[in-house]
C-alpha cells in the first residue's frame, strides 16, 4: 500500500514554476533526432531526483491567484509532476501555509497506485492530511478497496478507518477483508489491522483482533497462513507458523504443530545466505508422543561454503529419533515415509586447477528398519573418511586421459536390537556385535581412449588399468571361522580393454502419412577383462548392476566402488532406429534392441567373499533387451521396455505404459512394471519358495480429467500384484470458482511399511491475491499424478506503470 504516497505530487518546488512547452511536429517521414539523447527500449523510472529538480505542470479550464499566495484551479484541474498526478474539479493551494484542497472527483496517482475521494486535504509543510471516503487501487499488489476515512499522519504513516480490501481484480470479488482500523507504516513495510475479518462469498471464515502484514512483497515478521488436515497415524493436525525476518540475509520460521493423537510438536527452520556461503537448519521436537510414549524428534543441518582458491566445503546431516518417525509423521505424500536410509556427510572439495580436482568426504548412514518385514536389514558402510583425486584431459593430441583415485576407510555400525519399539546398539556381553569386516581400500583407475569420430560413424579404442589394495579387519573371533583363512592385505591389478564403435544411416521416408527421416544406428562394443581371484577381498559398496541399455555397454557388471570386477571376453550388439518429423525433428518412433555374447566359458567372480563360481555360464548369451517409444499422435504416446531370457523366453523385467493428453487439464496414463526375483535373473534354474519370492509387479493408473467446466478430478492408484494389495491411492477434486478462488480436497492412502498404511485427508482454499488456507497438496499432485496441471494460471507481476498516464 506504499502507493498512497502520491501526496508530494506538488512537493517542495513552488507552483510558481509553471512551465508550458510546445514543439512543432516533425515533417512526415522525418525522424526527430535530439543530440545527446538516446531512445529508451522501454518505460523506465526516474530515480534519485530531488524535489527542486521536478517541474510541476498545471492544467485547468480556469486558473486564478488572489494576490495573497493562494492559487485556484477549476474545471478539469490537474497538477502533474514526473512522479505523481492529482486531479479534481477544483484544486486550491495556499503557498504560505502549504495547504492543498481538492474538491469534487479527487484523484491522486503515484507508483501505479490510485486513490479517489470527493474531498482531499493535505498540508505540504506538515506532511499530514485527510481523504474522505477514499477508493484505492494498489499498483504493487493489484488489490483494491474502500474506507470511510483516511488520515495521513506523516510521510511514512497512514491510517484507514472502516476499510474493506480485496486482492481480487474482479468486479465482484469472491473474498475481501474488513477492518475497523488499519495503520500503514511504509518505512517499516508493515500494516497493522485491528478487528480484521476475512469474508468468502459474503461469509466470515477467519477473524483476528490484531493482524500484521507486509505492505510490499518484501519479507516481514508475522504469522503465516495456518495449515490443517487429518491422518490416520496422527489424527487431526493443525499448525500456525510464525516468520521472523531477522535480517536481509537470514530468517527463522517457528512452527507449532498439533497432532490430536500425539501431542504438540515444535518445529523450526533457520535459513542464512552470505557472501560465498548459505545454509538451512531445520528440525522438530515432540517431548512426549502419546501414542509411542517417548520423545520424537528430527533434524537436518545443511551448509555450503566457497572458501576461495578453488576450495569449497559443506555438510548435510540428517537424523531422526527412531525408525518409525517418518512413517508416523509424514502427512502428505510418500516421500520420507519410504526412506530407509538417511545419509549424512561433510566434504571439502578442491578444483583449483584446469585438469585436476580432489575431495575429502566423511559419510555416515542412519538405517531405518521395518519390523514388519520380519528380517533385519544390514546398514551400509560408513566412510570415515574418503579421499578422492581425479585428473582428466580430453582432446590431448586427440587422446582422452582420465585417472580416478580414492582412499576410503569403511566401518560397519554395530548391530542393533529392538526394545520398546526402538533399536539400540548391542553391547559385548554374550552377544556378537560385529556385522561385517571393516577396512581401508585404495583404488586407482587410469584409462586412455582415442576417439575417432567422422561423419556418420565413430570408433573409440580404450585401455585402462585398475589397481586396488585392501587392508581389512576381519574380526575372526567375532564373525566366526568363515574368515579364518583370509589375509589382512590383498592387492589386485587388472587391465581393462574395450573397443566401442557405431554408425548412423539416414533416409527420407513417411510415417503415418507424414514426411519423416528414418535413422539406423548400429553399435558394437567389445570388452576384455582377464580373470583375477577376488574371493578373498571384502565387499563394501558394490552390487550387481541392473542390466539395461546403458549397462550393456559398460565395463563392469557390478556397480558402485569396484570391489568386484567381473572377468569379460564379450561383445555387445545394439541397434536403434528412429523416425523423426522432417520439418521439426520431433521423434515419433524409436525401436531399440541389444544383446551381449560371451566368449569365455564361465563367470567366476561373485559378490560373496570366499566363493568362486566354477560352473559353466548359464548361457553364452545375455538377456534380450528391447525398447519401443512411440508418439502415435501429438497427444497419445506408448512405451515398452523389456528384458527376456534367451533360453526360456521368459521375461525378467518389463515396463510398459500409455499416455493420452487430449487437451489441457485432461490426461490419462496407465503403466505396468515387473521384475523377477534377483536370484532367478542371475540363474533361471534357481527355484524360489513362493513365500520368499522377491519379485515385484505393479500396476499404476494416473490421470486428471474435467467433470464439468468448473470441477476437475485427479488421482492415482498403485497396486502390487505380488503383494496383492494397494500400495498408494490418491483421489482429489478441484473446483475453479468464478473469480479468484479455487477449492481442493485431496485424500491419500499409502503404505508406510510392509503391513501398515496411513490415510490422509486435506482441504485447501486458494484465494488469488491473498494466499491459501489449509495444507498445500500441489507438490504431491505434481509429483505423483502424471501430467497434472493446476487449474489456475500464475498472475503476471504488477509494475509501477500498471496505470501509467
Amino acid at each position: 500500500m506504499r502507493g498512497f504516497w502520491w501526496i508530494p505530487f506538488i512537493a517542495a518546488s513552488s507552483l510558481a514554476q509553471v512551465q508550458a512547452q510546445t514543439a512543432a511536429p516533425a515533417p512526415a517521414g522525418q525522424q526527430v533526432v535530439h543530440r545527446g539523447l538516446q531512445v529508451a527500449p522501454q518505460l523506465r523510472e526516474h530515480r534519485n531526483l530531488e524535489e527542486e529538480e521536478m517541474s510541476v505542470f498545471l492544467v485547468g479550464d480556469d486558473l486564478s491567484f488572489d494576490g495573497e499566495g493562494k492559487m485556484v484551479l477549476k474545471g478539469g484541474a490537474q497538477v502533474r509532476r514526473i512522479d505523481s498526478v492529482v486531479k479534481g474539479d477544483r484544486i486550491e493551494y495556499d503557498r504560505d501555509s502549504g495547504q492543498v484542497k481538492v474538491r469534487g472527483n479527487g484523484l491522486m496517482m503515484r507508483d501505479a497506485s490510485i486513490v479517489m475521494g470527493p474531498e482531499i486535504d493535505y498540508n505540504l509543510n506538515s506532511e499530514t492530511g485527510e481523504v474522505t471516503a477514499p477508493d484505492f487501487w494498489l499498483g504493487s499488489s493489484g488489490g483494491a478497496g474502500t474506507a470511510e476515512r483516511a488520515e495521513i499522519l506523516s510521510q511514512q504513516h497512514m491510517r484507514l478507518y472502516d476499510m474493506r480490501y480485496s486482492g481480487c481484480p474482479c468486479p465482484d470479488p469472491a473474498w475481501y477483508i474488513t477492518s475497523s482500523r488499519v495503520d500503514l507504516k511504509f518505512d517499516e513495510n508493515e500494516g497493522v489491522a485491528r478487528n480484521g475479518v476475512l469474508y468468502f462469498k459474503g461469509v466470515p471464515i477467519l477473524a483476528s483482533p490484531w493482524l500484521t502484514f507486509p505492505i510490499t512483497k518484501d519479507r516481514k515478521s508475522g504469522f503465516l497462513v495456518p495449515t490443517y488436515g487429518m491422518t490416520s497415524k496422527s489424527g487431526v493436525e493443525f499448525s500456525l507458523p510464525y516468520y521472523f525476518n531477522l535480517a536481509p540475509n537470514y530468517d527463522f520460521t517457528l512452527t507449532p504443530h498439533y497432532y490430536s493423537k500425539r501431542g504438540l510438536q515444535l518445529g523450526g527452520e533457520f535459513r542464512y545466505l552470505g557472501r560465498g556461503y548459505s545454509g538451512i537448519y531445520s528440525g522438530a521436537y515432540l517431548n512426549n508422543d502419546k501414542e509411542a510414549d517417548r520423545k520424537r524428534w528430527t533434524y537436518r543441518l545443511q551448509h555450503t561454503h566457497r572458501l576461495g582458491g578453488g576450495f569449497s566445503a559443506g555438510f548435510d546431516v540428517r537424523r531422526v529419533s527412531d525408525d518409525n518417525y517418518h512413517r508416523d509423521f509424514t502427512a502428505l505424500g510418500l516421500g520420507e515415509a519410504q526412506e530407509n536410509s538417511l545419509p549424512s556427510h561433510a566434504r571439502l572439495n578442491w578444483s583449483g586447477y584446469k585438469y585436476f580436482s580432489a575431495g575429502l568426504r566423511v559419510q555416515t548412514y542412519q538405517t531405518l528398519q521395518d519390523t514388519d518385514l520380519g528380517y533385519y536389514r544390514r546398514p551400509e558402510f560408513d566412510k570415515l573418511p574418503e579421499l578422492t583425486f581425479r585428473g582428466a584431459r580430453y582432446g590431448w593430441n586427440n587422446f582422452d586421459v582420465v585417472s580416478e583415485n580414492s582412499v576410503t576407510k569403511f566401518r560397519m555400525p554395530l548391530r542393533r536390537e529392538m526394545y520398546r519399539g526402538v533399536l539400540y546398539d548391542l553391547g559385548r556381553a554374550g552377544t556378537t556385535t560385529r556385522q561385517a569386516p571393516d577396512g581401508t581400500r585404495f583404488s586407482s583407475y587410469t584409462s586412455i581412449a582415442y576417439p575417432i569420430v567422422k561423419a556418420g560413424w565413430y570408433v573409440t579404442p580404450k585401455a585402462g588399468l585398475h589397481m586396488s589394495q585392501y587392508s581389512t579387519d576381519w574380526y575372526k573371533d567375532e564373525l566366526g571361522p568363515r574368515y579364518s583363512s583370509f589375509d589382512r592385505t590383498h592387492t589386485r591389478v587388472l587391465p581393462i580393454l574395450s573397443l566401442d564403435s557405431g554408425m548412423t544411416f539416414e533416409r527420407d521416408t513417411t510415417l503415418f502419412g507424414n514426411d519423416s527421416i528414418q535413422t539406423l544406428e548400429p553399435r558394437l562394443y567389445y570388452l576384455y577383462v582377464p580373470y583375477r581371484d577376488q574371493s578373498m577381498m571384502p565387499v563394501y559398496d558394490t552390487s550387481l548392476a541392473t542390466f539395461n541399455f546403458a549397462q550393456a555397454f559398460d565395463e563392469n557388471i557390478y556397480s558402485g566402488g569396484w570391489d568386484r570386477i567381473a572377468e569379460a571376453n564379450q561383445v555387445t550388439f545394439g541397434l536403434t532406429s528412429r523416425w523423426l518429423d522432417a520439418d521439426t525433428g520431433f521423434e515419433r518412433l524409436s525401436l531399440s534392441a541389444a544383446q551381449r555374447l560371451y566368449f569365455n566359458k564361465q563367470q567366476r567372480v561373485t559378490l560373496s567373499p570366499g566363493q568362486v563360481k566354477e560352473e559353466d555360464l548359464v548361457s553364452k548369451r545375455s538377456d534380450y533387451l528391447v525398447g519401443v517409444n512411440a508418439a502415435l499422435t501429438d497427444n497419445f504416446s506408448v512405451r515398452f521396455d523389456a528384458q527376456f531370457n534367451p533360453e526360456t523366453r521368459d521375461r525378467n523385467r518389463m515396463a510398459a505404459g500409455i499416455r493420452w493428453e487430449p487437451k489441457r487439464l485432461a490426461s490419462v496414463s496407465l503403466s505396468y512394471r515387473y521384475e523377477r526375483d534377483p536370484a532367478q535373473i542371475a540363474d533361471y534354474r534357481v527355484e524360489i519358495d513362493p513365500e520368499n519370492d522377491r519379485a515385484k509387479e505393479y500396476m499404476t493408473f494416473s490421470g486428471q480429467w474435467p467433470l464439468s467446466n468448473k470441477i476437475y478430478a485427479m488421482g492415482r492408484f498403485d497396486y502390487s500384484l505380488q503383494e496383492k494389495r494397494n500400495t498408494q491411492s490418491i483421489l482429489g477434486f478441484e473446483y475453479k470458482g468464478d473469480c479468484c478462488w479455487v477449492a481442493r480436497v485431496v485424500a491419500q492412502r499409502y503404505a508406510v511399511s510392509a503391513k501398515d498404511v496411513n490415510t490422509a485427508f486435506f482441504l485447501q482454499l486458494e484465494l488469488t491475491g491473498l494466499g491459501s488456507l489449509g495444507t498445500d497438496p500441489m507438490g504431491l499432485l505434481r509429483e505423483r499424478v502424471i501430467g497434472y496441471e493446476p487449474v489456475t494460471h500464475d498472475l503476471p507481476e504488477k509494475t509501477t506503470f500498471e496505470r501509467y498516464e
